[in-house]
Parts: C-alpha cells; sequence; structure tokens
C-alpha cells in the first residue's frame, strides 16, 4: 500500500502562499509610502506656494500703499512749490513796488535841488518811455535855463544829455518882464519805472524858485 504525505505538500503549499502574501503586503506598504511620501511633498510643495504667493501678494500690497504715500508727498511737495512761486512773485510785486514809490519821490527831490532862483516849474509828465520825463516851467532868464539843465546834469540822477526841446520869450510877463517858457526832456536813472501821478505832477508844479 502507498501512501501521500499530504500534510507536508499542504504545509509547503501554505508557506509559498504566506511568502507571496507577505511580498504582496511589501510592494503595497511600499506603494502606500510612496504614495503618502508624494502626497506629503505634493502638499508642503501647495503650502510653500501658497505662503510665497501670500509673501508677494503682501508685498504688492506694501508696495502700493508706499507708492501711493510717495505720490501724495510728491503732491504736496508741487503745492509747496507752486505756493513758494506765488509768495515770490508777491514779494517781487512788493519790492518792485516800493521802487516805483522811491523813484518818483527821488526824482522831484533831485528836480528841486536843481532848480536856481530865478525858475520854476509848472508841469512834469512822463512821456512813452520808460523813466523819461517832460520839465515845463519859466525861467527869468536864458541863464537861469541853463544853470537848471547842468544841475541836473550834476546831479547824477538824469542821464546825460538832457535835451531842452524848446524855449520862447514871452514879453508879457507882468513885473518880472520878459519869462523864457521852456520844455526839457529828461531820463532818470533812479530805482524802478518813474510813474508820476497827477499827484505828483501838481505836486512838481507848485515847485518855485529857490530863495
Amino acid at each position: 500500500m502507498i501512501r501521500i504525505n499530504l500534510i507536508a505538500a499542504e504545509r509547503k503549499a501554505a508557506v509559498r502562499k504566506k511568502a507571496a502574501f507577505d511580498r504582496n503586503q511589501q510592494i503595497t506598504a511600499v506603494c502606500a509610502a510612496i504614495l503618502l511620501l508624494t502626497g506629503g511633498i505634493c502638499g508642503w510643495r501647495a503650502w510653500r506656494l501658497h505662503v510665497d504667493d501670500q509673501r508677494v501678494n503682501d508685498e504688492i500690497t506694501t508696495a502700493q500703499k508706499e507708492t501711493q504715500r510717495l505720490h501724495n508727498v510728491i503732491a504736496q511737495v508741487q503745492q509747496f512749490e507752486q505756493r513758494k512761486a506765488q509768495l515770490q512773485q508777491r514779494v517781487t510785486l512788493i519790492e518792485q513796488l516800493r521802487r516805483d514809490q522811491v523813484g518818483p519821490v527821488h526824482m522831484l527831490d533831485e528836480i528841486s535841488l536843481a532848480l536856481p532862483s530865478s525858475l520854476w516849474l509848472t508841469e512834469i509828465k512822463q512821456t512813452e518811455t520808460p523813466n523819461e520825463v517832460l520839465i515845463e516851467g519859466r525861467s527869468l532868464s536864458l541863464t537861469g535855463l541853463s544853470d537848471f539843465v547842468a544841475n541836473l546834469e550834476r546831479s547824477g540822477s538824469f542821464q546825460k544829455s538832457i535835451e531842452i526841446v524848446n524855449s520862447t520869450t514871452d514879453t508879457s510877463g507882468g513885473p518880472q518882464g520878459e519869462v523864457v517858457k521852456f520844455q526839457i526832456r529828461a531820463v532818470f536813472k533812479g530805482p524802478g519805472v518813474v510813474v508820476a501821478t497827477t499827484a505828483d505832477a501838481k505836486g512838481a508844479a507848485q515847485l518855485k524858485p529857490k530863495s
């Protein structure tokens, strides 16, 4: 009778099946580990990209705020420069007005000092030429007129030479005898443009010979 040891065969089959199962488990575990690692890396990478993106957005926001602040500063500087220019224009205008006020007064002073005792003025008026004035008056003699012109030239306040536009002798001078009517043209060298107002002209017309 032949006896077959089935137990040993079954044991060998079980061992082979277990070994195959263990290999499958190992492969599954390795694959799972790889998947977990890959997922972890992808998750970390995604988180890192999100952090970097948020940081870039924050930097952009900060840069935009700084740009806006600088724009405001630039606008304030421009307003300051405009205000400064306006104030400078006002200062320049005030200084010009002061010079213009000083000019006629100084001119009248110089004319008054240059008057001979035998001469008086009737009118002072400005021409269309800047700083140029026409002076009209009366003199008891041509010598007095010549002295007046010479005195104006020597004062240094008028450009040379002073022009005698016309001079005529009026024989109807009354007790004073003959009177020389004259008109001279002079250019004032003082500061500012000479503006002979009506009040200035009337005041100048009242200038009488010095005693």
